[in-house]
């Protein structure tokens, strides 16, 4: 079967990007990173591309008139690529609903916060603010709406007494490394699918336990 073709959106860093990029480095994973696209061209993920001998491209939204011609272009570097399935990894611009519904079903994204709570920014400050005893991560499919979309798969962990921004956001990262590369492995192997509002999948096994914080023998 051929291997599915993944485009990824950055804006920063990439660490997700990475673990994408370290995930398809595997012969056996199904799909395979056929180009990086950054709206910030000193974005550190863009050298992680080049590294890793993929398309890595800049494309300003600084040097477009208005967000419409921005993702004009995007859109057709993610054709030219012939991109199957676009991954959503940090990328820090709102996307107009013309190009999500282009992509509908087939852009998946990653947010710090279990949706649908905490959607937008400053996610793990807000959780803290409130007193929530467990946080995490989501992955899901895109849809107009900010943060929302059928959710894929979720990361929780529980939140520490004196937690801060930067340690839950430390002890939260892993898990959007992990859960990257296996949710796209679901969705290329056809074992992940949209039915309506959810995802439905096919021989998963979603677990049994729960988990309580505090913990108290």
């Amino acid at each position: 079967m051929a291997k599915l073709r993944l485009g990824v959106m950055i804006s920063g860093g990439g660490t997700n990007l990475q673990s994408l990029i370290d995930a398809c480095a595997d012969t056996d994973f199904p799909a395979e990173i056929t180009v990086v696209i950054s709206n910030r061209p000193l974005a550190k993920g863009l050298e992680r591309a080049t590294l890793a001998g993929i398309d890595a491209v800049a494309i300003d939204h600084k040097e477009y008139e208005d967000r419409e011609l921005f993702e004009d272009a995007v859109n057709m570097c993610l054709k030219e690529h012939r991109v199957q399935l676009v991954c959503l990894a940090g990328f820090m611009r709102i996307l107009n609903t013309s190009f999500v519904n282009r992509w509908k079903d087939r852009m998946v994204n990653i947010h710090p916060s279990l949706l649908p709570s905490y959607k937008g920014l400053h996610t793990h400050a807000r959780a803290i603010e409130d007193g929530v005893r467990f946080a995490g991560c989501t992955l899901h499919f895109v849809r107009p709406d900010l943060d929302n979309g059928p959710i894929i798969m979720q990361a929780v962990v529980p939140v520490d007494i004196d937690e801060t921004e930067e340690s839950l956001a430390a002890k939260i990262l892993p898990y959007e490394h992990k859960m990257y590369p296996q949710a796209v492995r679901l969705i290329a192997e056809r074992k992940a699918r949209v039915s309506g509002n959810r995802v439905v999948f096919d021989d998963i096994n979603v677990g049994t336990e729960g988990l309580v914080s505090p913990f108290i023998e």
